[in-house]
Parts: C-alpha cells; structure tokens; sequence
C-alpha cells in the first residue's frame, strides 16, 4: 500500500505489517453529522449486532452492483483518506463500499477476516464508543483462530478514530470483537496501540477499564468485481424493468 508521510508516526508496532491507527480522525462536529445522517430504515437485524451496506450488499459471486456510495460517506472521510494517501493503490483509487456496524454492550463479532473478495486494505472509521478489537494469528491449515485461543494482540478503538489494516495484516491475521460490557486490564503492555491513543490518561484513571456504550463503525473497501448493470438499474424510472 502506497501511503504519504502523513501516515509514518501512525504504524501500531508488533503487529504484522501493516496497521495503523489515527485518533481525532473526524472532530467531533463531523460525528455528530454522520450519526445524523445514518438511515434508520436501512438496519438489517443480526443475532448479535445490526448493520448496514452502502451502496448495496455483495452477490453471491462477490460482486458490487455498481453505483454511488451516499455524498454523507464520501464526505469528509474520503477526502481525508486521499490526503493520507489511502486507496490510491486499490483498483477503482477510492473505496466503493461501506459496512456500518453497530455493537451494544456485550455485543461483537467471531474471529473473521475481510477476504479475497476486496482489495486488502480496509480503513474503518469508530463513532460514539470506545471498544477493544481483539487480533489473532490465523491458522492458515483451517483459515480460522485455533479453537479456544486467546487474541495476540488488541487494538482499542476510540471514538472519532481511524484503524487502516493492510499488508500482512490483512492476509494473515483475524479480528473480532469480544462480546463483554467492560473491557478490562487495559494499558501499555496489553493494548497495541497505546502509545498511540488520543487519551490513554482516561484509561489510566479508570484502573484501565473502558466501559462500553453503543458503538458504530464505519468500515471502507474497495469491492474488486463491480457490474455495471446495478448503475442501469438505479438509475431506472420507477416501475421499469429489464
């Protein structure tokens, strides 16, 4: 991944390379506008979370219909990817999808990675909570986390910020998110990115403990095979087929 020197100070160090990982990405106003602008008619209800797809979910064949992501997406969190440097490798230069997650307390997500079916980059932007990404070394026999292990590593997110995943990060590692209301033993030795958090001070005085609230992450890719019928078929008056 080709990035400017805007990203040097931001790698998060012991991970395989590369993560990165920006607090204060978005101010607090540019939050505010996007929590506002999320569509409340476009939640899909999981066992564990809801969530969204912008602009529309992948087929079967991972495949995008193409169209536009929504102009509350593109601005300001795109502009402010290109200014780090971020897609310009990637085949289409800029994202072309977005997934919002949102997690309550003592919700999450297994062990997964974001596979073959995007670009390996995946840039995801956190609102309103704090919460701690737990990383794994995959097992590559079975491409999943050794049952019963425990992560390698964790990244905590903190509202407002910025976690880029590429490289060797992206191939050969999982994350997930632990379903727990508190995350706890958080500091130094423990959280990857410490030395690089907006305010680890907080944590400090909270005997290292983060209590969870509802969270929301917004999380770009670049979709590799896009069809081009999906920007015919938005794009049709109402009622008109093919």
């Amino acid at each position: 991944m080709t990035t400017n020197n805007a990203l040097d100070g931001s790698k998060i160090p012991d991970i395989p390379s590369s993560m990165f990982y920006v607090p204060d990405f978005i101010n607090h106003k540019e939050e505010a506008d996007l929590l506002k602008a999320i569509p409340s008619n476009r939640w899909i209800q999981l066992q564990h979370r809801r969530l969204q797809t912008h602009p529309s979910s992948l087929s079967k064949s991972n495949t995008l219909l193409g169209a536009p992501l929504p102009p509350w997406l593109i601005d300001p969190i795109i502009s402010k990817f290109k200014s780090f440097g971020l897609f310009s490798d990637s085949p289409h230069h800029a994202p072309n999808h977005v997934l919002i997650n949102e997690y309550n307390p003592n919700e999450g997500i297994m062990p997964h990675e974001d596979g073959a079916a995007y670009y390996p980059i995946v840039a995801t932007v956190s609102l309103s909570s704090a919460l701690c990404l737990d990383i794994y070394e995959k097992n590559h026999d079975e491409d999943q986390a050794p049952v019963g292990s425990s992560p390698k590593w964790r990244v905590l997110q903190e509202p407002r910020s910025l976690l880029v995943t590429c490289g060797s990060a992206y191939t050969d590692t999982l994350h997930g998110i632990s379903e727990v209301e508190i995350d706890e033993n958080l500091g130094p030795d423990t959280v990857a990115n410490w030395g690089l958090l907006g305010d680890s001070e907080t944590l400090v005085g909270s005997g290292g403990k983060n209590v969870r609230t509802t969270r929301i992450s917004l999380t770009y890719r670049d979709v590799l095979k896009v069809s081009k019928i999906g920007a015919r078929i938005l794009g049709r008056p109402r009622g008109q087929v093919i």
